[in-house]
């Protein structure tokens, strides 16, 4: 590994690998696939994923098969089946899939989505009683249940069995629901925790319709006959990328597929939702920062059921309604963010100022909505894990966000474990939690001694690995080509980062509603230009030094990423703006 620049204008470290400073565009591929641990032999898998390369068998997966006997028992039976979901991407996109496919086969299913605001995630005891109530006998949780103990004993008690599909990490003692199908679990040998809910719930949809090929009855068989998994996957996608999963394996196959079905535009809801957003080209892009923040926009402000309906909606006038709908929303959300970003902002310079090594920020009631957001922004500017939370009535809930080395999840369950809070679970990139005022600092002090503890006591590494280090002049249309060849770009597979020498600077100005966004033009070497984009760079020293117009005609060098960009028919080469160094 090599330094390119010391301190950056964000403060971090540029570092490559020795292969980064290549002009040939096929060793910078190969350079860029090594940085990802791809080598030769595994090159042309990575580089054209397919389901039929990466779909393992079902049945793998632990408990799969109970699941899917208690199912299928049920649709024979015409026994009423309950899915219980959760209200981000993954949990709407996961329940909307399996209420597709029992639709389909005739079914007869019922659903329920909690509030952020009101049940919180999870399971909640008085939600499923009300689903007993209404005659189910089978309850399936898809993206949630796994740390819901007292919950699955309630629906036990009640009579019904108890189906959890889930990708949470579970306590040491799960749940005594009749199968729990988590690749997670200590027990799983499947290999596939870097799964979404939405790719859990669609291996045991896979199983099950296996399943009911081998005992249904020639009308249940004609309905089979009629449904296509494979239409599901643009579900799986948006699930498996708005939950930030790594695009690695199976992963990088349901997105890369899914991806191609979502822009077939079938799912009438979708499709509304695209015209609305003005997407004109999919992408792992379009999917996590257009398409899902809409989509997460109704389970932060209130209630989720508007993006389901979404998802399962045929009516294309109905759809349009509630794609108008959940656009609203995201800009209410915006202005919402917006508001509290500042006020985090604030109170996350302040224990920077103190050298912390993890970040909790926490506010009098803010909007519950938006802490996840807000979490993701902070921990992206500061590279810290970092937690945020809002105080309302003597309780603290919040959500985190963290780094690559962090395993925040793990941080949560053990403080659940030790009692410090009274509820949460999660994933090593991203958790929630609740605990009482009083514990604020306690819970604190032990957040920071447990990221100490995963980092042996070192400081969080601020160092950028930078794929390929070139003359702006290179970045071109014909590199933009190249690199498309890595999509889907993600969590696991991020899209390269390149460092630009001889950028120089011709213009800046704010972009975006909220005011936060850049946008510009450098110069190169040969006379080109090159038109840039910078998200959330304002009020950041990135910012204030591209808007100063003492600094235009300045030579820096760039930090980002290379995408093709679309407008009014011209299609060129965009640089993604990340940071500066003079």
């Amino acid at each position: 590994m090599k330094t390119i620049v010391e301190k950056s204008m964000l403060g971090r470290a540029w570092v490559a690998s020795d292969c980064s400073d290549t002009v040939d565009t096929d060793n910078l591929m190969r350079c860029v696939l090594r940085n990802r641990g791809v080598d030769d032999a595994d090159m042309e898998k990575f580089l054209n994923p397919s389901i039929h390369e990466y779909m393992p068998d079902p049945f793998v997966l632990r408990d799969c098969e109970k699941a899917v006997d208690i199912i299928s028992d049920a649709i024979l039976k015409n026994e009423k089946i309950a899915v219980y979901g959760d209200y981000d991407v993954d949990g709407v996109t996961s329940t909307a899939i399996f209420i597709k496919y029992l639709r389909a086969v005739g079914a007869d299913v019922i659903w329920h989505l909690p509030t952020r605001e009101g049940e919180g995630y999870g399971l909640n005891s008085d939600a499923v009683r009300d689903l007993y109530d209404q005659g189910a006998k089978v309850l399936i949780t898809v993206d949630c249940g796994i740390s819901g103990g007292t919950e699955v004993d309630v629906a036990k008690s009640l009579g019904m069995r108890v189906v959890i599909t889930d990708h949470h990490s579970p306590d040491a003692v799960i749940p005594a629901a009749d199968a729990v199908v988590n690749p997670k679990r200590a027990d799983d040998d499947s290999g596939l925790t870097y799964l979404a809910g939405v790719g859990v719930a669609f291996l045991v949809l896979v199983a099950l319709n296996r399943k009911l090929k081998s005992v249904g009855s020639p009308d249940l068989l004609e309905k089979i006959s009629s449904v296509n998994l494979m239409e599901f996957l643009d579900c799986v996608a948006l699930g498996t990328i708005c939950d930030t999963m790594a695009l690695v394996g199976l992963n990088r196959a349901f997105v890369a597929t899914g991806l191609k079905v979502l822009s077939l535009r079938q799912n009438v809801g979708l499709k509304a939702l695209m015209q609305i957003a003005k997407v004109d080209k999919v992408s792992v892009y379009t999917a996590g920062f257009v398409l899902g923040p809409r989509l997460n926009a109704a389970g932060r402000l209130d209630s989720a059921n508007p993006a389901l309906d979404l998802l399962l909606t045929d009516n294309p006038l109905i759809a349009h309604d509630l794609a108008m709908k959940l656009d609203g929303l995201n800009q209410e959300r915006i202005g919402i963010q917006n508001a509290i970003m500042d006020q985090a902002t604030e109170l996350a310079n302040q224990c920077c100022a103190r050298g912390r090594c993890s970040l909790f920020i926490c506010g009098d009631n803010w909007h519950g909505g938006v802490m996840g957001i807000i979490a993701g922004r902070i921990k992206d500017r500061y590279n810290l894990p970092t937690c945020v939370a809002t105080r309302v009535d003597g309780v603290i809930n919040g959500s985190g966000r963290s780094i690559a080395t962090i395993n925040l999840g793990a941080i949560i369950h053990d403080a659940l474990s030790r009692g410090l809070v009274t509820e949460g679970g999660g994933h090593a990139a991203a958790a929630g939690f609740s605990l009482p005022v009083e514990r604020e600092a306690e819970f604190c002090e032990f957040l920071e001694q447990s990221v100490l503890e995963q980092l042996n006591g070192k400081k969080p590494n601020c160092d950028v690995l930078v794929d390929a280090e070139m003359d702006a002049a290179g970045a071109t249309m014909q590199l933009v080509r190249k690199l498309q060849k890595l999509e889907p770009f993600g969590q696991g597979n991020p899209e390269p980062i390149l460092a630009l020498r001889g950028a120089v600077l011709n213009y800046a100005s704010v972009m975006g509603r909220g005011g936060t966004h850049l946008r510009g033009c450098f110069r190169t070497s040969t006379g080109g230009r090159l038109d840039f984009v910078g998200f959330n760079l304002v009020g950041t020293p990135v910012g204030d030094f591209l808007l100063d117009d003492a600094n235009i005609n300045t030579k820096i060098m760039v930090l980002g990423r290379l995408c093709e960009n679309s407008y009014n028919g011209r299609i060129s080469a965009q640089f993604v703006l990340e940071d500066i160094a003079l």
